[in-house]
């Protein structure tokens, strides 16, 4: 028996003047004072879209390799999923070279306020050059820059799976909901670099104990790579009664990005280093990556207790570390050689978890 579907948690709509409010934020700056008329046609639009729950007003048919072939697929996500298609062809093609995504956690750099590069981007560097020197082919992923540039974000996850499984997509689906000026979301992009990656290595400076919040909105918009449905037309969308009842019937949980070789770099200058390091390996491991060795899996402190403004400078002299950061590179860059040559094994991958999630 299907469970039903429990509403009432946001029983009213954004009011109209609290649209309106939140509209103009974007057109403060006293330049725009010579276009009020024109920003306040564009509101009525935008006002009307919101009101009519407008999230994709670019579509096309689905076509005969979905469930149902007529339904009115969003063409942002249609050109998602081809761009991870092509990507999971080139990255199973034995002809390419090996490729590693390297993923630099860090929400700090010289482009706004901080007005310095992190500790953590020069890692990824380090990183860089070492796998590069190797012969490795290497995708830099700055997840800084949704703090410094314009329009470039990863929104949150709504928590889909928590409903039904199936109604989380893969790639996902909520967004862009041009509604809801929902927009400029990075992380369609995101599922194809690291589609078409051989290995993942993340590099992060540990903030309250935790993941920074970059590296954190990332994290959980990939759950959809882990279990997500790569059919939204099974669920005509987002029917929250359709996917609980997929879900009931059977859903086998597909591992999207599974089997890829990891590393993870963590540091931090007070506490917190080993518990956020074991979570993004303890994540990684649910996901079915394989790990690259003991010396892939690093957590440092950089100057324990040691002033911040000078934090950068205690890294030059901080050697070993650097040297450790380089290690870690090229276990991965090794883990993946033995992965593509078919000598690293991963043991249960042809079990079947008894109650998958």
């Amino acid at each position: 028996m299907t469970s039903s579907v429990r509403t009432g948690q946001i029983p009213h709509p954004t009011p109209r003047d609290v649209f309106s409010q939140r509209f103009n934020e974007h057109f403060r700056d006293p330049r725009f004072d010579a276009e009020r008329e024109s920003i306040a046609r564009l509101e009525e639009i935008a006002w009307k879209n919101f009101d009519e729950g407008r999230k994709a007003p670019l579509t096309r048919k689905a076509g005969p390799e979905f469930a149902d072939p007529d339904y009115d697929l969003s063409v942002d996500w249609w050109n998602a999923r081809e761009a991870i298609r092509r990507a999971r062809e080139r990255q199973q093609d034995a002809s390419t070279p090996s490729r590693v995504l390297l993923v630099n956690g860090s929400p700090r750099n010289d482009g706004t306020c901080p007005g310095e590069m992190s500790k953590t981007w020069r890692m990824a560097n380090i990183a860089r050059k070492t796998l590069e020197s190797e012969g490795i082919e290497v995708d830099l992923l700055d997840l800084s820059r949704i703090t410094s540039e314009y329009g470039l974000t990863i929104h949150p996850c709504k928590g889909c799976l928590s409903t039904a499984m199936p109604l989380c997509h893969f790639p996902c689906s909520c967004y862009p909901n041009h509604a809801s000026h929902q927009v400029g979301d990075w992380m369609n992009e995101i599922y194809e670099r690291f589609t078409a990656a051989h290995g993942v290595m993340i590099l992060a400076p540990t903030h309250w104990y935790h993941a920074p919040s970059v590296l954190k909105l990332m994290i959980d918009r990939l759950v959809c790579a882990d279990g997500g449905n790569p059919d939204p037309t099974t669920t005509h969308g987002k029917k929250a009664a359709e996917a609980k009842a997929i879900e009931a019937a059977g859903w086998d949980f597909p591992k999207h990005l599974a089997g890829r070789v990891y590393g993870v770099v963590v540091h931090g200058d007070v506490a917190g280093i080993e518990p956020h390091r074991r979570t993004l390996c303890d994540w990684l491991d649910w996901m079915g990556f394989i790990d690259a060795g003991a010396m892939a899996r690093l957590d440092r402190y950089i100057g324990y207790y040691e002033p911040y403004e000078n934090s950068h400078d205690t890294f030059d002299r901080d050697t070993d570390v650097q040297t450790e950061v380089k290690n870690a590179a090229q276990a991965v860059g090794r883990g993946v050689a033995m992965l593509r040559a078919g000598q690293l094994p991963q043991p249960d991958a042809d079990l079947k978890a008894p109650r998958p999630k």
